[in-house]
């Protein structure tokens, strides 16, 4: 095969992977879940991280000569296996992939409530609440006043001076 043949052949796989350095599985397609899934996988490392760089501070004595060494590199480790860890989930397993591409298609059809409805839709909801909250208010005092006058509910007060 001659070099131009082969530099063609990697050219074409090259761009089916992503071109050059990383490879991402079918690039450009579920990018926004994939970006979403890799900012989520991101700040849990780092959330995670700050975790056990904090434990490491309870745990270990902070005067020994090999604390600061340890407590940050086992920290920097773990944060290397996760952010590892993260982009073969978003970017290599296929399986995972796939799952971000079908979910990526299915909310592009969904048909999303406009604002205007979303403010309506807010506003019985909030109503409905209210008066809702205020009926159950009413007839939780309507029950105690009939409790506490036969006598079932002793030394509650009454509402209405009885």
């Amino acid at each position: 095969m001659s070099d131009a043949a082969q530099g063609a052949g990697k050219r074409q796989d090259e761009a089916r992977l992503g071109g050059g350095g990383l490879r991402i599985y079918k690039p450009g397609q579920g990018y926004y879940t994939r970006v979403g899934t890799a900012i989520g996988i991101g700040v849990l490392s780092l959330w995670g991280t700050l975790f056990l760089s904090d434990q490491f501070a309870t745990y270990m004595d902070p005067n020994t000569k090999y604390f600061m060494p340890v407590r940050y590199g086992v920290c920097l480790a773990v944060f290397a296996a996760m952010c590892v860890l993260g982009y073969w989930i978003v970017g290599l397993h296929r399986r995972a992939n796939e799952f971000f591409i079908a979910t990526e298609g299915e909310m592009k059809k969904v048909s999303w409530i406009s604002w205007p409805d979303l403010v309506r839709s807010t506003q019985v909801v909030v109503i409905s609440v209210l008066v809702l909250g205020l009926f159950l208010f009413v007839v939780d005092i309507v029950f105690m006043e009939f409790f506490a006058a036969i006598g079932v509910l002793k030394g509650v007060p009454s509402l209405f001076g009885g």
